[in-house]
């Protein structure tokens, strides 16, 4: 038998999620395009879901898809739509629909069978001694990420837990990447392009400027970003 020429596996990806606010497609991309210019090595031709959860009656929906392209960024999805009528007009405007957090998966093969973890065992880490440089990108899958050296501008920390970084951090730093609100980020000298936990996220501009360089931690609280002195 001959090997299929695709194979079809789950797999899951750090997506920014626009909300949606307004429907007047000119005001959309003008707000998104500040964003974009704010930092266009992190937003620029990025792929987004839309939410859509807070927007009332009718949408031109295409038009609303060339704004966010206009901005610079691409359009995955939409989510949020509870509304049986405008899911039908975005499907006919050929946008997928998603739901926002774990979905159910479908498996193609049967899963491998998995470990029974015991409940004293130690959480997993995955540890980075030397410098992060421009470019760089570092995931801790489903564990903690430690850096004890500098990350550079331009490089990125990705974790599913949380991020702990003894060093100069001049990059970027996402926690909680699988959707934990309980994440947070410790940073012995904060200078980071970007902060983000469980998609909450601060560019460098919205850092309280009174934090740049100090050890500080960063958490949620009701759903925003807090930071505070690490004391």
């Amino acid at each position: 038998m001959s090997q299929s020429p695709i194979e079809l596996k789950g797999s899951s990806f750090t997506l920014s999620v626009v909300h949606l606010h307004n429907s007047q497609p000119e005001v959309i991309r003008q707000a998104l395009q500040e964003k974009v210019e704010q930092a266009p090595a992190f937003l620029k031709n990025a792929p987004v879901v839309i939410n859509v959860a807070t927007l009332n009656g009718d949408a031109n929906w295409k038009e609303l898809q060339q704004a966010v392209t206009a901005a610079g960024l691409r359009v995955v999805g939409i989510s949020g739509c509870k509304d049986e009528r405008q899911k039908r007009a975005i499907a006919r405007a050929g946008l997928p629909l998603m739901s926002e957090g774990k979905g159910q998966k479908v498996a193609v093969d049967a899963p491998p069978a998995v470990a029974p973890v015991a409940e004293n065992a130690p959480a997993k880490t995955r540890t980075i001694s030397t410098p992060v440089r421009s470019g760089q990108q570092i995931y801790a899958r489903n564990c903690d990420l430690i850096v004890t050296s500098s990350v550079s501008a331009g490089a990125e920390l990705i974790a599913d837990g949380n991020i702990h970084i003894y060093g100069s951090m001049r990059g970027r730093a996402l926690a909680g990447a699988s959707g934990d609100t309980q994440c947070q980020i410790f940073c012995t000298h904060l200078g980071a392009e970007l902060v983000s936990i469980a998609g909450q996220y601060w560019l460098s501009d919205q850092i309280p400027s009174e934090y740049s360089g100090q050890a500080v931690r960063l958490s949620l609280l009701d759903n925003a970003l807090t930071i505070q002195p690490l004391n």
